[in-house]
């Protein structure tokens, strides 16, 4: 049974059309969606979830959207143990987080797979705007990648990241760096097989940078948002950005990673570098 079954008869047929049934699991730590329709009832639908899922020990929910400098969604405990940090376990890795300070989506790991096993022997990858290090964890484990870089300005994120690649032991084959992507990209002195850009708000402002660091023949995977009728809007700005960076640049498909909202997903346009 899902939640909005185990709320019937708890809640009106009106307070259940708004019960959102999806929730994020993050180690041991569910982060539930509840509207505001729901404020009133919040305690009714926190008892009912925990019951459906006793193993979860904090139990907490959305509290607005991705804000302030790290682009970070805040959370609000509303039940069980009073933290936000966990260990979340993905592909045979461990990673740490600290779910109020870092940005991490548990929704991604198919994704991070998809890429790890795209990865060629020997590749040299960098991973922009790297949080606590998924990306450069999965494809450091599953590939034959020579080296992994993780760049990532959040000084959370990037406490984390150094934390789970000892976690992991894979220090030999990562390495983390704290700094501003395109600060980092336009000082950088070597050059890359493959780049991913996981940052589907605001990646597109970084494009031009990621392009001078990449080898030719390289492959980028360019994160956005875009509606299900206008894909090619994300493939546009890719051909912009190689426009004015003066790079030739081919794509090779644009895939649907997840939904951010009705009718609008998180897309990866996948090109290379010519």
């Amino acid at each position: 049974m899902n939640l909005k079954g185990a709320l019937r008869g708890k809640l009106t047929e009106k307070q259940l059309s708004h019960v959102r049934t999806s929730f994020d699991s993050v180690g041991d730590i569910a982060i539930l969606e509840i509207p505001k329709e729901l404020k009133t009832q919040e305690k009714t639908v926190v008892e009912t979830f925990r019951r459906l899922h006793p193993n979860f020990h904090v139990i907490a929910k959305k509290s607005g959207g991705h804000e302030g400098k790290y682009r970070v969604q805040a959370v609000k405990v509303l039940a069980g143990e009073k933290r936000t940090t966990t260990e979340h376990k993905e592909s045979g890795l461990r990673m740490r987080v600290d779910v109020n300070k870092a940005y991490f989506s548990p929704r991604l790991s198919t994704e991070r797979l998809r890429i790890a096993k795209l990865v060629k022997a020997g590749e040299n990858v960098l991973v922009l705007f790297s949080g606590v290090a998924p990306y450069a964890l999965v494809i450091a484990r599953h590939s034959a990648a020579k080296r992994v870089t993780a760049v990532e300005l959040n000084p959370h994120g990037h406490k984390f990241a150094l934390e789970n690649i000892k976690l992991n032991k894979l220090e030999g084959k990562i390495m983390a760096v704290k700094a501003d992507a395109k600060r980092w990209c336009s000082k950088a002195k070597e050059k890359f097989d493959r780049i991913i850009m996981p940052l589907p708000m605001t990646a597109d402002k970084f494009l031009v940078a990621a392009l001078k660091v990449a080898k030719k023949n390289a492959t980028i995977h360019f994160y956005a948002f875009a509606h299900e009728d206008a894909f090619a809007t994300a493939e546009h700005k890719v051909l912009k950005a190689c426009k004015k960076a003066k790079r030739a640049c081919r794509i090779l498909q644009t895939v649907k990673v997840g939904q951010q909202s009705p009718r609008t997903f998180r897309v990866s346009v996948d090109f290379k570098v010519l």
